[in-house]
């Protein structure tokens, strides 16, 4: 491992040192959000979300689109680090009895940012 390397994959290490960010990757699994939406599932500030996201972007493990006034966020291919691919790749298959999780993923349907940004 170079030290770039070592730079990425302690990135991605780092990325997913926090339980937020961890429950964010695995409501992406399941659907695009926008930050409104993630805000809501998880009942955190915006700029928590923001920082969140952005930490999980620079590491390879997620991709946002602007689509008009939206800014999407989908889990990235792991395309720019073999870690973040593994870790994606992994990650489906982790957590899914972990109650928490299956909480979140649950009411997901119901967390629509129509309804949200209407208030």
């Amino acid at each position: 491992m170079n030290g770039d390397q070592i730079r990425k994959f302690v990135q991605v290490m780092k990325a997913l040192s926090d339980p937020n960010r961890v429950k964010i990757l695995k409501m992406l699994q399941h659907k695009v959000m926008c930050v409104c939406e993630l805000q809501e599932a998880l009942g955190i500030a915006q700029p928590t979300v923001s920082k969140h996201l952005r930490l999980l972007e620079q590491a390879g493990l997620v991709e946002s689109h602007k689509e008009g006034l939206w800014v999407n966020y989908r889990l990235s291919d792991g395309a720019h680090s073999p870690y973040a691919a593994a870790i994606l790749g992994n990650l489906r298959h982790w957590l899914e009895a972990d109650p928490e999780i299956s909480a979140l993923v649950k009411r997901l349907p119901m967390i629509r940012r129509e309804d949200i940004c209407k208030r």
